[in-house]
């Protein structure tokens, strides 16, 4: 009886531990093994509109807004881009400080949203709003809270569109600050980027995060804009791109100089209430990429449990166990630490493990938020 036990546990656990090493080796090593180099003198092929959404932001624009104003990418000596600041109904000083810089900058301005949209919550309307009064046809999405990595932001994810590619997906970090709270929103900002920037390059593109996102205004009017999803407060970047993309029309840009840097959540609760918000919008994804993305968290989810009923059982199972166990662990490790670099979060690589078993904990705390109903808030 406890041979039989024993081989239904290795069975289960070696099934829960191969689905896991075949969505690291042949999905996420994507990320890990990305080889793409970009030009920073690269010469634009076009225009583009960035466009920020902002609601009480003044002092998030006084500190990131130049650093978008003043990318390089310029022809003939004259700038490229446009900048539109949608200001929505904020109550701080906001509209001043956006009227105060328009002098400054010729390729900048802003539109004022003095009455809310009923019936449209979030940044859906503002957005809206935006891409209908962009003078261009590729737009570049950020928010206010977001700081470019570099003058070549704009640059560098404009070389994402290749190959008739219509949306680009680009990384939003979060500034690096002590404390295990930043580790924790980090990580999970890393295992997701790791995630749904692996899928899009394996021809199953999900989803997007607006705080680094482009694409083409032709494709936003195409698919009626944010219609099929208009009633859902979040979801303006990955169910937009959930909705709008396929297997050939997706770039992926990975480089340092190419990501944007946000402020992370001061405590728990924020955190807390900011992914419940996030999570709740995955119950909308099509169901293949329900499916795909479950089974990984499922197998996940059992791969410690299993684990550890393995261990009760004696030779040859408790060897056969710790061999699979080890075989897995090294490769998630590989891969794991090669793509920490390339999107410059290795420092975290040192608490991955210990991370990992979190992510068991955070599966238990987030996926009831999949059942209910997101905040009708941005």
């Amino acid at each position: 009886m406890l041979d039989h036990l024993g081989e239904i546990a290795l069975y289960f656990f070696a099934t829960v531990a191969g689905i896991q090493i075949i969505y690291f080796l042949f999905i996420f090593s994507r990320v890990a093994f990305y080889r793409r180099k970009f030009d920073l003198d690269h010469t634009p092929d076009g225009s583009f509109s960035v466009i920020i959404c902002a609601k009480d932001e003044e002092l998030n624009l006084q500190k990131n807004l130049p650093g978008v104003l003043q990318q390089r990418y310029h022809q003939h000596m004259k700038p490229e881009y446009e900048v539109i600041v949608v200001n929505d109904n904020s109550e701080d000083d906001t509209k001043y400080y956006l009227r105060s810089i328009e002098p400054g900058y010729p390729h900048y301005r802003h539109i004022e949203i003095k009455q809310a949209a009923k019936f449209i919550p979030g940044k859906k309307y503002p957005l809206s709003i935006g891409l209908k009064g962009a003078q261009f046809d590729t737009v570049l999405l950020t928010d206010a809270d977001c700081k470019p990595g570099s003058t070549y932001w704009l640059s560098l994810m404009s070389q994402g569109f290749t190959n008739d590619k219509e949306i680009v997906l680009g990384y939003g970090a979060y500034h690096k600050k002590p404390g295990f709270l930043n580790k924790i929103i980090r990580y999970e900002t890393f295992f997701s980027a790791l995630q749904h920037l692996s899928f899009a390059m394996s021809g199953m593109p999900y989803m997007g995060v607006g705080r680094n996102l482009a694409y083409k205004r032709e494709l936003f009017f195409k698919h009626k804009g944010f219609t099929s999803h208009q009633h859902i407060a979040s979801g303006d970047d990955d169910l937009f791109v959930n909705t709008a993309a396929n297997r050939k029309n997706v770039g992926v840009v990975i480089d340092k100089q190419a990501f944007t840097y946000s402020e992370p959540k001061q405590n728990w609760n924020s955190w807390f209430r900011q992914k419940t918000r996030h999570m709740s919008t995955g119950k909308h994804y099509r169901f293949g990429h329900k499916f795909v993305l479950g089974l990984f968290s499922l197998t996940h989810f059992l791969f410690y449990p299993a684990f550890i009923i393995g261990l009760f059982f004696p030779p040859p199972i408790l060897w056969y166990v710790l061999g699979i166990f080890g075989l897995k662990i090294m490769v998630q490790s590989i891969i794991t630490y090669a793509a920490m670099r390339k999107l410059d979060e290795s420092d975290l690589f040192k608490f991955s493990w210990l991370m990992d078993i979190f992510m068991v904990l955070y599966y238990i705390i987030f996926t009831p938020a999949l059942l209910f109903k997101s905040k009708n808030r941005w």
